[in-house]
């Protein structure tokens, strides 16, 4: 399901775009997940939320699903985390930021793509 109508190439955009997006997408999916979890607090949901977003969990869970990914998915995780963001990461290690970054590119790309259920299969086997 995507929330804007409006035809987009995701094979046109940067990878840092794919992961500008698929950021925002992973942190959704992280959200729901715990919220589905327990009624909790807001500010617990914030506290465990961040132990999925930061580029350290972000890169153990790339390590879960690497095996997995298509060619075409290794294709855009390799675009992004190659890419040159700009910034250096602050609470992590370049090669831990650019493997997070190559992650939400993935999943930037699937839901551009209307993929769904591949990000619901990929979530579930990194949230397991």
């Amino acid at each position: 399901m995507r929330f804007v109508d409006k035809n987009i190439n995701p094979k046109q955009l940067s990878p840092l775009n794919l992961a500008f997006i698929g950021d925002c997408i992973y942190e959704l999916l992280v959200r729901e997940t715990l919220v589905c979890n327990a009624n909790r607090p807001v500010n617990d949901l914030h506290r465990e939320s961040v132990k999925f977003v930061s580029a350290k969990a972000q890169t153990a869970a790339f390590e879960k699903i690497k095996d997995v990914l298509t060619q075409e998915e290794l294709s855009q995780f390799r675009r992004a985390r190659n890419a040159k963001p700009g910034h250096s990461p602050k609470s992590a290690t370049s090669a831990e930021y650019h493997t997070a970054t190559g992650l939400e590119a993935v999943f930037g790309w699937l839901y551009l793509n209307e993929e769904n259920e591949r990000i619901r299969e990929l979530f579930k086997m990194i949230s397991d």
